[in-house]
């Protein structure tokens, strides 16, 4: 069972700044990307930003160039920066792994942290 550990999140003053990191048990060459989402109480999980091999970096509209998410295969985790953080951003943070099973099929399983939960408030 593949593990995903979130950590990071916290309460941050409007204009402030967080730093989210999940550390997943995949194997690296496994992984077709990874990413992270958000839910805000009533509303549904969106997609944050997102990060595959070989693919384009994605970004939620309006959030490139406040957030920037990265990899470090070394250590197998993925860094979400977040900057200039707004009310509006408070959410629960969740980070997604999505791993390729093994030929012929090669099928796309998703596995997600328990979530963090990033409060912007004065």
């Amino acid at each position: 069972q593949v593990q995903v550990v979130e950590s990071g999140g916290g309460l941050v003053q409007p204009g402030g700044s967080l730093t989210l990191s999940c550390a997943t048990s995949a194997n690296v060459f496994n992984m077709k990307g990874m990413g992270w989402y958000r839910q805000a109480p009533g509303k549904q999980r969106e997609l944050v930003a997102s990060i595959t091999n070989g693919g384009p970096t994605i970004y939620q509209n309006g959030l490139k160039g406040r957030f920037a998410i990265s990899r470090d295969n070394a250590k197998n985790t993925v860094i979400l920066e977040m900057n200039s953080l707004k009310p509006e951003d408070t959410a629960v943070y969740y980070c997604n792994i999505k791993v390729m099973g093994p030929p012929p099929i090669f099928n796309i399983s998703d596995y997600w942290g328990q979530g963090t939960q990033v409060t912007v408030s004065s």
